[in-house]
């Protein structure tokens, strides 16, 4: 695992770089599931803007070597509900070096390391072993998406 990251609240003025970096890094996937209604890399910059004015809704940019190497959005309103991780990204230059891992940390210990939700997709392995990994544990049934994709859903107590 490479070094520490850092997040950093994204600002109304960054929504278009975030979606930008978001239709890049979801690209490989969409490519690969042809999940053209729920991939974040088929997502308009409206779309993006919507969430980011959400209540509870905050973009944290995760840095790691001087760079912005991707994205972590949290849902938490503070009010004893479930807080939720969607969607998290590492660019593709940038994956393999832990940096997932550490930013979801980073997140807890901004927002608690308790009562959180997430989903992913159930046939990306690595997703999974690393929300596994994590402390997530599956809940629910997965949610059929098209004949190549399936949701499933985690939650962390």
């Amino acid at each position: 695992m490479s070094g520490d990251v850092t997040l950093r609240k994204a600002a109304r003025e960054d929504i278009r770089k975030v979606w930008k970096m978001q239709t890049e890094a979801f690209r490989e996937l969409l490519e690969k599931y042809r999940d053209y209604d729920t991939s974040p890399a088929a997502e308009s910059v409206e779309k993006v803007e919507t969430r980011f004015d959400m209540p509870g809704s905050i973009y944290y940019f995760i840095e790691a070597e001087g760079e912005d190497v991707g994205v972590i959005r949290v849902i938490d309103l503070e009010d004893g509900t479930r807080k939720r991780i969607s969607p998290l990204w590492i660019m593709p230059e940038y994956r393999g070096r832990g940096y997932a891992q550490l930013a979801m940390k980073e997140t807890e210990r901004i927002h608690g390391a308790d009562n959180w939700s997430l989903d992913t997709i159930l046939q990306e392995e690595g997703n999974i072993h690393l929300y596994e990994k994590m402390g997530y544990r599956r809940v629910g049934e997965p949610q059929k998406i098209n004949d190549n994709m399936d949701i499933v859903f985690f939650e962390k107590e």
